[in-house]
């Protein structure tokens, strides 16, 4: 499930960062995604639900992501995670990560504070029952709230094919340079009818998990929306493949053609 979380909170658009963005997304927003894998086995779903709140006085929009295996991959390799971020409405810098995460036996449960003041970022463990600082920069985004602020600061009228964007991600104790380029408009055919895309191609690290570097892409509604869509990785086992299966709460209405 970590897998797909990344990559769906990486899904963005492209432009100056300080242009003015109608905001693309509200409270109430709630997606569901069904993961595949190899094609045939369903592997599992995947929902991502925002709401408004308030962390240390300061009015936020909560994020909520959670995956889960289903049918018989979970006899074999049980997935169970939540993901949360508590970012500004404004600016939308993260206050607060959550990952609760149990991947097969892998279990992780962190909470992670950010201050911007004094650039560091406070992290409990709570499995370990320990705590630590890092230093951080003022420019960060968490898994979760990646995706959210760059659909609110950055626009897709004037991308072209072949761009890269870039982005300095927190994860797991560390800042990492995260890079994906856009590879064109493509319209896909989903359970809801035609939808025109923009699609991307992440840069990964190939290795234990990823056949390849260029082994991912993703699709974007291109909407003012810019919900994921569709995703297909080529892992070093088989492949994964992820569909929107269900929404309801969009700012905009849902761009489709029959």
């Amino acid at each position: 499930m970590r897998l797909i979380l990344v990559f769906f909170f990486i899904v963005f658009s492209y432009s100056d960062l300080n242009a003015q963005i109608e905001s693309s997304f509200k409270s109430g927003e709630w997606l569901k995604f069904k993961l595949n894998y190899s094609g045939w086995v369903k592997a599992g779903n995947a929902t991502l639900q925002v709401n408004e709140s308030t962390f240390k006085s300061r009015p936020v929009f909560h994020v909520i992501g959670k995956g889960w295996t289903t049918g018989a991959i979970k006899w074999f390799f049980k997935v169970k995670d939540r993901y949360e971020s508590y970012f500004d409405k404004n600016s939308g810098l993260p206050y607060k990560f959550v990952r609760d995460i149990n991947e097969g036996g892998h279990i992780k449960n962190r909470v992670v504070e950010f201050d911007y003041e004094k650039k560091l970022a406070f992290i409990n463990d709570l499995r370990h029952k320990s705590q630590k600082t890092v230093p951080i920069t003022n420019d960060i985004q968490d898994m979760v709230s990646s995706y959210y602020y760059l659909r609110d600061h950055y626009d897709t009228k004037t991308i072209e094919v072949g761009d890269i964007i870039k982005l300095n991600m927190f994860f797991d104790s560390q800042i990492f340079g995260f890079k994906l380029k856009f590879l064109g408009r493509e319209k896909i055919r989903t359970k809801f009818g035609n939808v025109d895309c923009l699609k991307f191609r992440p840069y990964v690290i190939a290795g234990r998990v990823f056949h390849e570097e260029e082994s991912v892409t993703l699709w974007v509604s291109a909407d003012k929306n810019k919900i994921p869509i569709r995703i297909k990785a080529d892992l070093r086992v088989g492949s994964l493949r992820s569909d929107l299966e269900a929404f309801k709460g969009l700012k905009y209405p849902f761009e489709i053609q029959f």
